[in-house]
């Protein structure tokens, strides 16, 4: 057809791998949006590569994946919280007492949140070593050079991992545990009692709230306790888990979503809340209805 432009040839080649590649970023970093991340900066490494050097698309587009994780987790610069950014379809709200989504607890096509959690214990080589082999059944002849080392060295720590996956069960009352901190922040904050606030909130706690006119983010016990009257105005609402994590819906009395809450707690303490208290944005996400 006339005025037709011909087809980018590698760009349709990336399209078909860019499902693979998300997947492969996501179960190494735990974050969709930093997934999104480097599948992005793996396109534009390949709009600069000599194609004609390239052999094996799909083996050179996981390398470049896998080392850009790899720098990523090394840096610390992963972003573990719960998100209420434009990506809410990534957000998954039951209800407590609702079960899980079982892509949410299997390993085959996704790794569950528990899973993601001992990841985050294990070493960035260790991590990409397993996930590339065990996950995406990558040999291990194509994972060393990934690492910088042999494929015997590879298959070493690929082991090693999988020994301390396999040994961090998490224990039966951990989710309980979480939700027993969140509920005493909660009655501290619905009934001032600063002091105990800070007996819950980790020194360097980060509350971010989403609302219909930005994003504003809290740093530190201190201040978060003395900005915790929208968090324990939340109190009364359901207890829900929000992607792995304790959290509270609270609904107007029309039954319209007014504010969701996402807790992470780790070792007895709060260590990040996220509050989404945009009307226009819950109405548009897919949450539970109350019992």
């Amino acid at each position: 057809m006339a005025g037709t432009q011909p087809a980018d040839p590698i760009a349709e080649a990336f399209e078909s791998h860019r499902d693979r590649l998300r997947a492969v970023a996501h179960r190494m970093l735990g974050s969709h949006a930093d997934a999104e991340d480097v599948v992005q900066e793996a396109w534009l490494r390949l709009s600069r590569q000599d194609t004609d050097t390239i052999d094996n698309l799909a083996g050179w587009l996981t390398t470049v994946v896998g080392r850009i994780s790899l720098d990523v987790l090394r840096s610390g610069r992963i972003r573990p919280e719960v998100s209420f950014d434009d990506q809410s379809a990534d957000v998954t709200v039951t209800l407590d007492d609702a079960p899980a989504p079982d892509d949410l607890v299997a390993l085959g096509d996704s790794v569950g949140l528990a899973l993601l959690t001992v990841l985050d214990s294990l070493r960035p080589d260790e991590r990409l070593a397993f996930v590339l082999h065990d996950v995406f059944a990558v040999p291990f002849a194509e994972i060393g050079p990934i690492l910088g080392k042999s494929a015997n060295a590879s298959k070493m720590l690929a082991s090693r991992a999988r020994r301390k996956v396999q040994a961090a069960q998490q224990p039966a009352n951990a989710p309980r545990q979480r939700r027993e901190v969140v509920q005493a922040f909660l009655a501290a904050a619905r009934d001032g009692r600063f002091e105990h606030l800070l007996e819950v909130l980790h020194p360097d706690v980060k509350f971010t709230v989403h609302t219909a006119s930005g994003t504003f983010v809290t740093l530190g016990a201190t201040e978060v306790a003395t900005r915790a009257r929208v968090a324990g105005s939340a109190a009364r609402g359901h207890q829900v888990t929000v992607n792995g994590r304790p959290g509270v819906l609270s609904r107007g009395k029309d039954g319209a979503p007014l504010s969701l809450l996402a807790f992470t707690v780790a070792d007895g303490r709060i260590t990040g809340i996220t509050a989404l208290v945009d009307p226009a944005r819950l109405a548009l996400m897919d949450l539970p209805d109350p019992v």
